[in-house]
């Protein structure tokens, strides 16, 4: 729980609301910039990393989406501290520079048709930089909006995952729209640069709104601010093995989420539009029922809501994915992802708030950034490759369900473990 009492009413509504609105926009902006690259990934491969098989090259294109999540950690660590030491304002400015960095490489990367090997190269490089990033944005953004109002934590934290929903929902409408304008010659050629330059163009205005940011009040109500990385790995190894637990499924969930255009055009035989569209889904089905689901926490708390949430996707993904495959069609795949985005919404939208009240203020963001970023580099960075491959091994188009139904039995041991401690 949290080691400083803030007072209700001590910041006034407009400077929260303007506070959310901010980092929400900012966080959308960086995230967008991250996971844009998995989106157009069959496109990638073909530009970056050919091959004689399709397949290989798509594996190939999701590994360099996943490699990049081992250095999460590293950002966690960096970013984490910084926040911890410096303050949430300037650590998420600082990771917002970053970010656009990575992205401007990418934009302007020649393909491997140009410069050869060095195309991929240079790519992977990039998506390093973005991993960095990625690392300590989602400790920093957490922390921030979490540390609004102690009453309504739920509700001001969930806006981290209710605006990478509006990430979803960007990075898909770009997709289907693109899909639907060009050829595949004209995306090949330069349409899929299109979201990146886009990501790019609009990162200042991200960088400024959070500039204007005032800085949490419970950080500036610290007196010792401590050595909290040191603090972190002497007083709260459980807490975050505890707190990467909980993150799972909803990494998994998320990731997954990314995968699905390549499984629906790939396994159902659907069209990239439709697939986008289907995807687009359920990105504003988050925007709009994480932000009810977390103020719902402030009133009944954070466990009962995302036990029920991962019992539920741990009962209804095999069948879901069976009915999908056997009646391939676009109406069958929107379904799915309207059930599957009311069920992590309730999931995630509890979670920020949980696991900003697992550790004390003065080590939150470190602890957040790096239980966080091991959780999403171990389970959820890989889970597009994981699922190409376990399609593969097995031969069974419901394949991705069995990785959902083993994060959701993790998630559900952490959720109790949590409970003890807190009992």
């Amino acid at each position: 729980m949290a080691n400083t009492t803030i007072i209700p009413g001590t910041r006034e509504r407009s400077q929260r609301r303007r506070a959310v609105v901010a980092a929400s926009i900012g966080n959308a902006l960086e995230w967008f910039d991250f996971v844009i690259f998995g989106y157009f990934a069959t496109t990638i491969a073909q530009l970056f990393f050919p091959s004689s098989s399709d397949v290989t090259s798509l594996l190939v294109a999701f590994v360099t989406f996943g490699i990049t999540f081992f250095m999460r950690p590293l950002g966690a660590v960096i970013l984490g501290v910084f926040a911890d030491r410096h303050g949430r304002k300037a650590a998420l400015m600082l990771a917002i520079v970053l970010m656009m960095i990575g992205t401007a490489i990418i934009a302007v990367t020649p393909t491997y048709a140009v410069i050869g090997p060095l195309a991929p190269l240079i790519i992977v490089i990039a998506r390093l930089l973005q991993g960095l990033s990625a690392g300590g944005e989602f400790g920093s953004a957490t922390t921030f909006l979490a540390e609004q109002d102690v009453n309504r934590r739920g509700f001001y934290a969930s806006w981290q995952f209710a605006s990478q929903g509006l990430t979803t929902v960007l990075a898909t409408a770009f997709g289907a729209l693109l899909a639907g304008l060009l050829t595949i010659e004209q995306m090949n050629l330069w349409g899929w640069r299109i979201p990146f330059f886009f990501g790019l163009l609009i990162g200042p205005v991200a960088y400024y709104l959070r500039s204007r940011l005032d800085e949490t009040l419970e950080f500036r109500s610290l007196i010792e601010r401590g050595t909290p990385l040191k603090d972190v790995f002497a007083d709260a190894k459980l807490k975050m093995l505890i707190a990467l637990g909980v993150v799972v499924l909803s990494t998994v969930v998320m990731y997954t989420t990314l995968f699905m255009p390549s499984f629906a055009m790939r396994q159902l035989g659907l069209t990239q539009a439709g697939s986008f569209a289907a995807t687009l889904l359920i990105g504003a089905v988050q925007i709009a029922l994480v932000p009810v689901f977390g103020g719902l926490s402030d009133k009944v708390g954070r466990g009962p809501i995302m036990f029920a949430a991962a019992i539920g996707i741990l009962l209804v993904s095999y069948p879901m994915f069976a009915w999908m495959t056997t009646t391939s069609t676009l109406q069958t795949l929107l379904i799915f992802q309207a059930v599957m985005g009311v069920l992590s919404a309730a999931y995630m939208g509890p979670l920020p708030a949980m696991m900003s009240e697992i550790f004390p203020t003065r080590m939150r963001t470190t602890a957040l950034s790096i239980s966080y970023s091991f959780g999403v580099a171990i389970f959820g960075g890989f889970a597009p490759f994981i699922n190409v491959a376990l399609i593969e091994a097995t031969g069974s188009k419901v394949a991705p369900s069995f990785y959902l139904m083993f994060a959701a039995i993790i998630s559900l041991a952490a959720l109790a473990a949590h409970r003890r401690l807190t009992d």
